[in-house]
């Protein structure tokens, strides 16, 4: 069974270009990860303008959910300053779950 990475990083953004470009460093890393054969959860991507429909706690604690069905993480760029990450960075920790901190940090899954 192939293994499932989760990438933790910043979404939020003091302007919405700032946001659209935390969504977009995220995607790359997640092609990234696929290309290398994992299985990739990216929650940027899953709830990406969402902002505003329900309080940010509903999206956070979803992601926390996910977070315990992954095998490892990986932290993109700006993960220290997001609260959000930081959570997550904390729970995949308490899980005793790989972190990878650079795409080339994350092990090749391909068959």
């Amino acid at each position: 069974m192939r293994s499932v990475l989760y990438i933790a990083g910043p979404y939020r953004g003091p302007r919405e270009w700032d946001v659209t470009q935390n969504i977009r460093r995220a995607e790359a890393a997640a092609i990234e990860c696929w290309k290398k054969g994992w299985m990739v959860f990216c929650p940027h991507k899953n709830t990406a303008y969402f902002g505003g429909i329900l309080p940010d706690h509903v999206w956070l604690d979803g992601d926390l959910l996910i977070l315990e069905r992954c095998d490892a993480m990986l932290v993109i760029e700006g993960w220290e300053l997001s609260e959000g990450a930081q959570m997550e960075y904390q729970k995949a920790i308490d899980l005793g779950m790989p972190i990878y901190h650079s795409i080339d940090e994350v092990p090749d899954e391909r068959e």
